[in-house]
């Protein structure tokens, strides 16, 4: 942990990014501080562990060693699928936990290099959420989910990439509020994933947290500044992930229903929310929209900032 700018700042790396804990606790706290950024960042990697497909011995690996079987999953994961199935129909099919096949096709690294439109082709029928079978509880007295049941046919993948890391955010932030005494609740809390942010409240009650955005490379203004003092904030775009041929931008926004990047997006879209993990949502909901992004936004209500390719 450091004592930096008037806060405690402890770091640590998760789901292929830079994480931060920023806590607005008085300088003799560092014990608590400790202890809260151990939390938030074991809450990370325990939910990473669980969900990446990187790992033969966790959740997502025994979801998908059982095709078309019908299997019993958790309360959290249950509570995942539900958010994704809502996510699927808000969207019209756009937004798709089983898209991330797609990967076998697209390799946005800045290159030319297009897929052949073949191989995108042969993808499509192991893509979309209508094919798998997801059967929730229903929720008890408490608003709380048991769990479900699940059957992925064979050839189907999830991939919580689309939402694991907002989620995760919002995990910490809970984490670190369940733990912190009374006293110290309303000093302020945020938690940094990679740009995905989530927080219970200004800094010391009353200063808002100062938060820069990523610029991209068609933004000549440089990053944006923002303020935050409660709830969650998060970023889609391309600044870093797109193909680049005879002077076409592809970004890596894919369209499920059809294996290709969405035409006329913006470069990036930010959105404030009350959770990090609806941030997101309406994030990426906004950029599949392309050129009905602005509109699509507006009818949100949601403050948001879009920068135009």
């Amino acid at each position: 942990m450091q004592w930096q700018a008037g806060v405690w700042l402890g770091q640590f790396d998760a789901m292929a990014s830079p994480c931060e804990v920023l806590l607005a606790l008085p300088r003799d706290q560092a014990g608590l501080a400790n202890t809260l950024a151990r939390l938030a960042a074991e809450e990370v990697w325990r939910i990473e562990t669980r969900y990446s497909r990187y790992r033969q011995d966790n959740v997502f690996t025994t979801l998908h060693d059982r095709p078309d079987e019908p299997q019993r999953v958790d309360p959290e994961t249950a509570r995942l699928l539900n958010f994704a199935d809502q996510a699927w129909q808000l969207s019209d099919g756009q937004f798709d936990l089983t898209s991330g096949l797609l990967r076998k096709a697209w390799t946005f690294d800045r290159s030319d290099r297009i897929p052949d439109p073949r191989l995108v082709e042969s993808l499509l029928p192991f893509i979309g959420w209508q094919r798998l079978n997801w059967v929730s509880d229903q929720a008890d007295a408490e608003g709380q989910i048991g769990g479900g049941w699940l059957t992925l046919p064979k050839g189907l993948e999830l991939d919580f990439g689309g939402i694991g890391k907002e989620y995760a955010a919002d995990r910490a932030l809970g984490m670190c509020l369940m733990a912190i005494p009374t006293q110290w609740r309303q000093s302020g809390i945020l938690i940094n994933l990679g740009g995905d942010l989530a927080c219970n409240g200004p800094r010391g009650g009353r200063e808002p947290w100062r938060v820069g955005i990523e610029p991209t490379d068609s933004d000549t203004t440089g990053a944006l500044t923002l303020q935050l003092t409660r709830g969650g904030l998060a970023t889609s775009g391309d600044a870093s992930r797109y193909l680049m041929r005879d002077g076409k931008r592809y970004s890596h926004l894919l369209n499920p229903l059809t294996g290709w990047p969405v035409e006329s997006a913006p470069r990036s879209v930010t959105v404030a929310a009350p959770s990090c993990i609806q941030s997101g949502l309406v994030a990426s909901l906004a950029m599949l929209k392309g050129t009905m992004a602005r509109a699509f936004l507006t009818e949100t209500g949601l403050p948001h900032w879009v920068v135009d390719g």
